[in-house]
């Protein structure tokens, strides 16, 4: 049977992806599940399984070619079936345009122009994006195969501000009367695509949701008394984190409060059916938000086998197209870094995101005398467009009530 491997989509704002390398020639047996090929996104490499078992009759998009998502990559068939239409499934063909390279070059006009679009490559996504905004593409460098510009370039291009109109060539300077904060020696590095994709988002975040936020300070002795308990069970190999404890906390949670687990979209609250929660991870390259799906139906220790599996992908770069399910809600745990508190920005399109501190020994006042207790601040950021601020608290108040009475959590 003849089947079609094709862009995978992985996140929600991907647009398109680039074949970094394929793991499997023409004509190599494949079993499902079989990593074949691997993938750039604008946050992260991906490996690419395949979902099907046969021979891999045809690769369609060569390495480093950038194809729209949903497009068909290769083929998977019988070793002597017959495949046709191959050519119409064949990868579009780059344009014959000159590419820009090192520094972009101001040109006399700002406005993008019918006649000038054709002399520089970009996807047509990225052009119609410039033109809407009146960039000129010339302006912009472009970061994918061969210099092509992408979506991802015009946004982070229209991020940095609004466009200066180009500015006549540098006279040399004789000398500098003084000395002024912008004469500090300085390099400009170049952003990986996953930096430019979270700076995009963060920005983007900041500028459309309204948040407001909310601290609660969290009773943590009984439940790190049960993590211990349970990892002396279990063992080494499928130890429990506080990350886990609270992932489970919060998909707990979420089934109280529905209305957490939405978006604001398209002038309504899009409330969903499944409660799936990411993971920030840091990597070099940026921070990238793996998910863990259904964590509402799932047990403690299958999260944290999960969780640990997904964090070593990210790490490792070797997520696959099913560790970007669309999340719904996000933790970003900075306590193993002893921070105590802090506030983070909300992953979009979700509603809310919780930031976790270090759990640490304080004094609290227990039935008038003053005893020592592990406590951990976390701060809810929320869209105050879905969440009211007394829906937010009750949230909150749920969550801490979980974390402070553990049981919760393994029944």
């Amino acid at each position: 049977m003849v089947n079609e491997v094709v862009m995978p989509k992985m996140g929600y704002d991907m647009t398109e992806g680039t074949i970094v390398r394929w793991r499997k020639d023409e004509g190599d047996e494949v079993t499902r599940g079989e990593v074949i090929a691997e993938v750039d996104t604008t946050k992260v490499t991906v490996e690419v399984e395949a979902y099907t078992t046969g021979v891999l009759r045809k690769i369609l998009v060569p390495e480093g070619q950038t194809v729209p998502v949903g497009h068909v990559i290769a083929v998977i068939a019988d070793r002597d079936e017959p495949i046709p239409g191959l050519e119409a499934k064949a990868a579009p063909a780059e344009k014959a345009a000159p590419v820009a390279t090192g520094a972009p070059t101001p040109t006399a006009a700002v406005a993008v122009t019918g006649d000038e679009a054709p002399r520089i490559a970009a996807s047509p996504v990225a052009r119609r994006i410039a033109r809407g905004q009146g960039v000129n593409l010339n302006l912009i460098r472009g970061t994918g195969p061969g210099g092509r510009i992408v979506k991802d370039d015009v946004e982070t291009f229209l991020a940095k501000g609004p466009v200066e109109a180009p500015r006549p060539a540098p006279t040399p300077v004789v000398a500098a009367p003084a000395a002024a904060p912008h004469d500090i020696p300085y390099e400009d590095r170049d952003l990986s695509r996953i930096r430019q994709t979270m700076a995009r988002r963060m920005a983007e975040s900041k500028r459309v949701a309204p948040h407001f936020y909310l601290t609660s300070d969290i009773n943590m002795t009984e439940a790190l008394k049960l993590r211990k308990g349970l990892n002396a069970l279990i063992g080494e190999g499928a130890r429990i984190s506080v990350t886990d404890m609270l992932v489970k906390g919060v998909g707990k949670t979420l089934q109280d409060f529905p209305e957490a687990n939405a978006s604001f979209a398209e002038g309504k609250l899009r409330v969903y059916q499944r409660i799936n929660i990411g993971i920030a991870v840091a990597l070099e390259q940026g921070l990238v938000t793996p998910v863990i799906p259904d964590c509402d139906k799932k047990p403690l220790s299958q999260i944290a086998q999960e969780a640990k599996e997904l964090v070593e992908r990210a790490r490792t770069g070797r997520l696959r197209p099913d560790d970007f399910s669309p999340g719904t809600f996000t933790i970003s745990n900075l306590g193993m870094f002893d921070v105590e508190e802090f506030v983070a920005i909300i992953n979009p399109p979700e509603a809310a995101i919780l930031a976790v501190g270090s759990v640490i020994p304080r004094p609290v006042v227990v039935d008038g005398e003053v005893k020592a207790a592990e406590r951990m601040r976390v701060t809810l950021s929320a869209d105050h467009r879905v969440l009211d601020g007394v829906t937010a608290a009750r949230f909150l108040q749920r969550f801490k009530v979980y974390l402070e009475q553990p049981l919760h959590l393994v029944t």
